[in-house]
């Protein structure tokens, strides 16, 4: 099974299967592979696990 990876408006990523509608509120992120392929990909961008919305905060 192929799948794709999605983010949501507070920038945090997840796996989707490729063959499936999104769920409400994400949105594809432009990588699609095996899943080891897609985590792989979220573990190397997504270094910073905090939402969009707190780093906003703590960065006023």
């Amino acid at each position: 099974m192929d799948y794709k990876v999605v983010v949501n408006d507070e920038e945090q990523y997840s796996i989707w299967p490729l063959d499936k509608e999104n769920a409400p509120g994400w949105r594809d992120e432009g990588t699609s592979g095996s899943k080891e392929e897609c985590l792989a990909h979220i573990q190397e961008v997504w270094t910073d696990m905090r939402p969009r919305s707190l780093r906003d905060h703590m960065g006023s």
